[in-house]
């Protein structure tokens, strides 16, 4: 909190005026981080049906909501086993919906195609994908939102061996 007083030239009896402790700021981070992902997603996929769509539109809108927003990022990937005393259990209802939206796009998925592997696994190795990409992208050498989420969205979905071109490097 002395940090975040000095950063922002409010006084530390300000900040615990707005925020009775550190806790509950980040509490706050989070719940409005988690319910902001989980709200523009449930809109954005109204009335679309195909799967694989949905599945490129759950990406997109996660990359879109981390890159513009890395350093709330930052703090969530950090300090997610931080909360406690009832803070921690409303959060983690929302990012366990949030799963569950993609688990049932990939459950889904499977059913659609004939497909067989673990949906826990897929699940996680996608958050894998996408959670880090603050530690790691350059808006001035990487792509954009749009262009990576297609770029994730292809090797998730196809598979590095299946994606792209099939030319020979030389």
């Amino acid at each position: 909190m002395r940090d975040l007083s000095r950063a922002t030239g409010m006084s530390l009896a300000g900040l615990y005026y707005y925020f009775e402790s550190k806790e509950r700021l980040l509490y706050l981070i989070q719940k409005h981080t988690f319910s902001t992902i989980v709200d523009r997603l449930k809109k954005r996929l109204e009335g679309v049906t195909e799967v694989e769509e949905r599945i490129r539109i759950f990406i997109l809108n996660h990359l879109e909501y981390f890159l513009a927003n890395q350093a709330a990022m930052k703090v969530l990937s950090h300090e997610d086993e931080a909360l406690k005393n009832g803070f921690g259990a409303e959060v983690a209802a929302i990012k366990r919906e949030y799963y569950r939206i993609c688990v049932g796009m990939l459950d889904e998925l499977k059913r659609e195609r004939g497909l067989q592997f673990s949906t826990r696994i897929a699940v996680l190795s996608l958050f894998g994908m996408m959670n880090w990409i603050y530690t790691w992208h350059n808006p001035r050498i990487d792509a954009d939102a749009a262009a990576l989420a297609k770029d994730m969205g292809d090797i998730f979905l196809r598979g590095l061996m299946t994606s792209g071109k099939t030319t020979k490097s030389k």
